[in-house]
C-alpha cells in the first residue's frame, strides 16, 4: 500500500479498501481497479475524509461514484480514490403534510420514484426508469420521458470534498441545470436532495404511469451491460440513436461490445468484455456519424482512466 491508502485505513478502517473493484461497480461491468475505495456511511467519516485530503493537497486524484450508471472504467481503472456514498446517505424522508421529499444522494432513482408514488406524490415518475443515484442524478440533471431533475429540485446539501468548510445548502438557481450538466464540480459530494412533487387528485394515478413508464422501457431499450444513452442528442431534428440507425449500425460490433439492436444509442457489452472494445465502438460510430451526416456527437457517458486514449 502506499502511504496515503495506509492513512486512509487507519483513519476510516473498513470503509476503505485497497485494489478494489471499480469497473465492477458500474453498470457497464467491464473495467479496472481503484487504487482505493472509500464507501463512507455516515456524515461524521465523510468530514473526516475532506479534513484528511484537504491535507493532501491534490497528493492523488479523487473522484465520487454513484450507481455508476453513466461511466465507463478503463481496464487500466483508476490510479487514485472512489469515493462512494452509502448507509445513512440513502435515505428517503417524506415531509409530513408536505409534497416535499428529501432523497440522500446514495438513494437509487428507481426506489425513490416508486416511495413518491406510493404517497401519490406525481412528478417523478420518470425515474423510475433511470438505473442511478440521486447524486449522480442531480450532478447531470439526468431525466427521461419529457422531464428532468431540474423540474422538481429545490435545494440539494453539497460538500467539496478537501475544502476546508462545512456542507452548504445550494438553491435551485444555484445549481446551474441544463442538459445533462450542472454546476457541480468533481471535487463536490452531493449529500441530500430535496425535491417538490404534485399531490395526485387520483391517487393511484403516479403508479399507473410508473407501470407505462417501466413497460416502455422495457419494449424500446435493451438490459444487459450498459450506460443508457452513450451520446448526447445533438442540436436539430434528428436525436443521436436515430442517426446512428440511418447509417444502419444496429448490431454493429467490435470484440466484446456492440450497437444494441433495439436501441442505437445504447452501447452494450459482454460478459466479461472489455473497456477497450466499448469505447473502439464509441470511437467508430462517432466517426461514421460525423461522415455521413457533418455531426460531431458527444459523449452523455464519462469516460474515466482513459487518459489521451479517450480523446
Amino acid at each position: 500500500m502506499s502511504r496515503w491508502t495506509e492513512d486512509l485505513y487507519d483513519l476510516l478502517g473498513k470503509q476503505v479498501s485497497v485494489q478494489a473493484e471499480f469497473g465492477a461497480l458500474t453498470t457497464y461491468r467491464v473495467g479496472g481497479r481503484a487504487k482505493a475505495l472509500a464507501k463512507i456511511t455516515d456524515v461524521d467519516s465523510l468530514y473526516l475524509l475532506s479534513d484528511y485530503l484537504m491535507g493532501c493537497r491534490g497528493e492523488f486524484p479523487v473522484m465520487v461514484l454513484g450507481n455508476g450508471s453513466n461511466m465507463l472504467i478503463s481496464d487500466a481503472g483508476f490510479d487514485g480514490l472512489v469515493v462512494k456514498l452509502e448507509g445513512d446517505f440513502d435515505e428517503i424522508t417524506l415531509h409530513k403534510d408536505t409534497t416535499t421529499i428529501r432523497l440522500g444522494a446514495a438513494a437509487l432513482l428507481p426506489v425513490s420514484a416508486r416511495k413518491a408514488a406510493a404517497a401519490s406524490l406525481s412528478g417523478f415518475e420518470w425515474a423510475v426508469g433511470v438505473p442511478g443515484s440521486v447524486g449522480g442524478a442531480l450532478r447531470m440533471n439526468a431525466g427521461g420521458h419529457g422531464s428532468e431533475i431540474a423540474d422538481c429540485i429545490v435545494s440539494a446539501t453539497v460538500l467539496e470534498l478537501g475544502g476546508g468548510a462545512k456542507a452548504r445548502e445550494l438553491h435551485r438557481s444555484e445549481l446551474a441545470l441544463g442538459y445533462r450538466r450542472s454546476a457541480i464540480k468533481d471535487n463536490e459530494v452531493v449529500l441530500s436532495v430535496d425535491i417538490s412533487l404534485a399531490k395526485a387528485k387520483d391517487p393511484d394515478a403516479p403508479k399507473r404511469r410508473l407501470a407505462e413508464i417501466v413497460r416502455w422501457r422495457r419494449e424500446h431499450q435493451p438490459g444487459g451491460q450498459n450506460a443508457g444513452s452513450v451520446f448526447v442528442n445533438p442540436s436539430g431534428t434528428m436525436k443521436a440513436g436515430e442517426l446512428i440507425e440511418r447509417l444502419g449500425l444496429k448490431g454493429f460490433r467490435i470484440g466484446s461490445a456492440y450497437v444494441s439492436e433495439k436501441h442505437a444509442n445504447f452501447i452494450q457489452a459482454d460478459s466479461g468484455g472489455s473497456a477497450t472494445d466499448v469505447l473502439s465502438v464509441i470511437r467508430e460510430v462517432k466517426r461514421r456519424v460525423f461522415d455521413g451526416f457533418g455531426v460531431e456527437l458527444a459523449t452523455e457517458i464519462k469516460l474515466i482512466g482513459f487518459g489521451e486514449e479517450a480523446s
